[in-house]
Order: structure tokens, then sequence, then C-alpha cells
């Protein structure tokens, strides 16, 4: 299990998530470090995705303009169907981590694909299920990943954004 530093912060709405996004990127935070993650559509459309670590992936729905904007700004894209979450849209090096897993069937006791993904970059269990919970409730989590130096930078740029709730794991506390 590799370990990394990385911040997670929940939001509401995708508008808040766009907002820090924005914020974050005119702070000089690396787009490719940034995830995003959420349900984020309420539509009687049917779903249609997959993964690609490439340029795009398109998504047609309610929130097509909300996501799209994502996939032009941040590596890698992905529809997943998550038991228990249902199905989520990803966005960033996170779709990396979740195929990892799934790949090498790292999924760990009770975790979800997802779950499997952030635990392998050192992410605890216990704040797994609060992130799986929130966005079971059509909240959305912003991702950044880095040295000690770039996730403290992030973390200020987020908390100045006023989510839900911001959470540091750094690679000390993981290895503890």
């Amino acid at each position: 299990m590799s370990k990394e530093n990385s911040v997670v912060a929940v939001y509401h709405t995708h508008t808040e998530a766009d907002q820090a996004v924005k914020e974050l990127q005119r702070g000089g935070v690396d787009m490719r470090k940034l995830s995003i993650v959420g349900k984020g559509y309420h539509t009687d459309e049917q779903v249609v995705g997959y993964y690609n670590t490439g340029d795009r992936m398109k998504y047609w729905g309610k929130m097509g303009a909300f996501w799209g904007g994502f996939w032009g700004l941040l590596f890698g894209s992905a529809f997943f169907m998550i038991p228990g979450i249902g199905p989520i849209l990803v966005a960033g090096p996170l779709v990396a981590w979740i195929v990892g897993a799934l790949e090498g069937a790292v999924v760990v006791g009770g975790l979800s694909a997802l779950g499997a993904g952030l635990y392998s970059i050192g992410i605890p269990k216990d704040s797994i299920v609060k992130y799986e919970t929130a966005l079971q409730t059509d909240q959305f989590l912003l991702i950044a990943h880095g040295t000690a130096a770039e996730v403290a930078k992030a973390k200020d740029i987020i908390e100045s954004t006023h989510p839900l709730y911001c959470t540091l794991h750094t690679a000390e506390a993981a290895a503890a």
C-alpha cells in the first residue's frame, strides 16, 4: 500500500465543489493532483459511462456541464456502479487508484471499490466510511494529494471555501 499525503473535503452541492476547484486552480495547485467524486444527478435518463485515463469522458444528463468542466481539467474520468452507494462519477487520479484496487484484488474487508482505492493511498477505514456516507447523501468529495507542502497549501485554500468538513491525511499518520 503506497502512502500519500491527502486532504479530503466534503461539499453539499456541485456548485460549492466547483468553486473550490476554481479556487485551487487560481491558487496554483496542480490540477493533476485533484480528484472529485459525486453522484450529482437526479434524472430518469439512462447513464452511460466508462473509465478512461485519457482526455475525456462524456456524461449525458442534467449535470453534464458541471462534470464536463472537470473532465477538461482533471486527468482521468470514470463512471462506477458501487453497491450501497450507487452510480458515481469520478475525475482525477482517484480513478487509477480505484482501478488499481479492482485489478489488484485489493478490495479490503467491507470496503467498496471506492473505499479500497482510498485505503490504498493511506486513508483510514473510519474516514472512508464517513466519505461513502457523504456520497450516499448526494454530497461531493474533493481530494488533493501530493507532498506535505502541496497538501498543506491545498488544505488552506479548501478551508477558505467553507466545506462541510475537511480532513488532512498524512503519510506519517497512515504509516503509524
